[in-house]
């Protein structure tokens, strides 16, 4: 996996000691807590996650997976300190390009409807609300 960089940002493959960072990155970034917040499920989708860092430290997260059918989008998170300078942009760029060489043709996003901004934030980013889809979840 290749290495972007933006200014002092740079936008890499998650690796193993980005995990708790990771971890801690969502908490601080008022992520809702999921039972699949732990460092040995992080460990198991680390190949799907990219981290944006500035001085060697974490400072955003995104998940993107492609299944052959089409993209998906998690978890995009940025630490207070550092949004409205792009850096949440960036990484949906980043995985966008990759997800399209992977095939994908069409991308989804999972976003909390609760949270304004990031409702306005995935807007701006042209992501249309499908009205006719509805998340259904089972806990196992």
């Amino acid at each position: 996996m290749t290495e972007t960089t933006v200014g002092s940002l740079s936008i890499r493959a998650c690796r193993l000691e980005d995990i708790e960072p990771v971890l801690g990155l969502w908490r601080q970034a008022d992520a809702t807590p999921s039972m699949t917040d732990t460092a040995d499920d992080l460990q198991r989708a680390i190949a799907h996650v990219l981290v944006a860092e500035v001085g060697g430290r974490v400072i955003g997260s995104i998940i993107g997976t492609f299944d052959g059918w089409r993209g998906n989008i998690y978890r995009l998170a940025v630490h207070p300190n550092y949004r409205r300078q792009g850096v949440a942009r960036a990484l949906v760029a980043e995985v966008e390009m990759r997800l399209t060489q992977q095939g994908a043709r069409r991308i989804t996003a999972l976003v909390e409807k609760d949270h304004p901004s990031a409702m306005a934030f995935w807007e701006a980013a042209r992501f249309q609300v499908d009205e006719r889809i509805v998340r259904r979840v089972r806990t196992l």
